[in-house]
């Protein structure tokens, strides 16, 4: 029974991982479109740096939602 309590523990703690990150993704996506907005660039240090981390995210809530898209 204790590794079904562990089990289902992992899968909250993935499941709300995911949560938080879903969150992390949409407010880095706001900021990058704001930062580029006032930079008026996309190739600007900042703006490629919020881009950065932005897929460094996506590619963790990948790993584990095992999901293809966002």
């Amino acid at each position: 029974m204790a590794e079904r309590t562990n089990k289902w523990l992992t899968k909250a703690k993935d499941r709300a991982r995911v949560v938080s990150l879903e969150d992390e993704i949409q407010l880095l996506r706001q900021k990058m479109e704001i930062t580029f907005l006032q930079e008026k660039s996309f190739t600007s240090d900042i703006v490629i740096e919020i881009s950065s981390l932005l897929d460094l995210k996506i590619n963790e809530y990948m790993k584990y939602s095992g999901k293809k898209r966002i």
